[in-house]
């Protein structure tokens, strides 16, 4: 495998750090992944590892607010205006990086958590680009929570500023999440069943961070978006949806949520829908005990779904 960082330039000139791997043989598909909130894409290389190996490049940026894009101020916040649509531009910006640097190959999108809200809104946009939709740890409709919340988050972005750090929001969100694995040895044991994985996160100074009002108010805007169900009709018939969660993940609601989306995408009249619940784990199922089966199972669904190969 080749490891590499580069610097793409979005639309506006903003650097998105951005990793690439790349198979030591043939390469017959490229991957790119979205991560979630309050992490960064360097977390994804041992998945990335295993899709080098399986003949996949993999191409994953830091997203505003996110990693070694954000300057230290901007950690937490996506933008001064515009931010969601901002960043699923930036997506669009990286996917046009990846097809110039391997023309012709097919590209799937892998959004994790929030990386899956903003894959699923770029998918609405911009599927026919893609060969394939893969969605980790994504939830269902908010409903009238997200109005609420993002009314709050407005409020606070206009009366303490939108770069102020919302301990707030981060309750009402973050700190329900650990409720049902009370006694929890840690604030995110919701993640994983894996505590060295927890440990890794907890350790790492660029995952855990407070949010800003303004993401709130962005993020929850954006899934107000893509849970119409016009956002759903935008996708084509034919784009394979791989969704995948596990039962425990508060995200997904316990899989009422992951089960809610994959059936919205069918009721659109989308006709290759995979849904898999893995029993007992968690949000982060890439970091989960069970990792080698849902990396073996993500490759599989590849495998099944992009051209074969020569």
């Amino acid at each position: 495998m080749e490891s590499s960082t580069l610097a793409v330039s979005a639309v506006d000139g903003t650097s998105l750090h951005t990793y690439r791997w790349l198979p030591d043989g043939p390469t017959h598909g490229v991957v790119q992944i979205v991560h979630g909130m309050a992490e960064h894409a360097a977390r994804y290389e041992r998945f990335a590892e295993a899709l080098t190996g399986a003949g996949y490049a993999v191409y994953a940026h830091d997203q505003r607010g996110h990693g070694h894009t954000a300057a230290k101020a901007d950690h937490g916040i996506f933008a001064d205006r515009d931010g969601w649509s901002t960043v699923v531009a930036d997506v669009s910006t990286v996917t046009e990086f990846a097809q110039t640097e391997h023309p012709g190959l097919p590209v799937v999108l892998f959004g994790h958590s929030m990386g899956s809200f903003v894959s699923r809104a770029y998918a609405a946009l911009h599927s026919a680009r893609l060969a394939g939709l893969v969605l980790s740890g994504t939830g269902g409709n908010p409903g009238p929570l997200a109005a609420v919340g993002k009314a709050v988050a407005g409020v606070q972005s206009r009366v303490r500023g939108r770069r102020h750090q919302s301990g707030l929001m981060t309750k009402l969100t973050f700190g329900q999440y650990n409720a049902a694995f009370k006694p929890a040895r840690t604030d995110f044991d919701w993640l994983s069943r894996d505590e060295a994985e927890v440990d890794k996160y907890v350790a790492d100074p660029l995952c855990g961070n407070v949010f800003s009002a303004a993401f709130y108010a962005d993020l929850l805007g954006g899934l107000q978006q893509i849970n119409r169900s016009a956002a759903f009709a935008a996708v084509p018939r034919d784009l394979p949806v791989l969704v995948f969660s596990g039962s425990a993940d508060p995200v997904g609601g316990g899989g009422k949520g992951v089960r809610e989306v994959a059936e919205a995408y069918r009721s659109a009249g989308l006709s290759d829908v995979t849904l898999t619940i893995y029993p007992d784990a968690r949000h982060e199922m890439l970091n989960e005990t069970n990792r080698d089966e849902v990396t073996a199972d993500v490759i599989a669904w590849l495998d099944a779904h992009l051209p074969a190969r020569d």
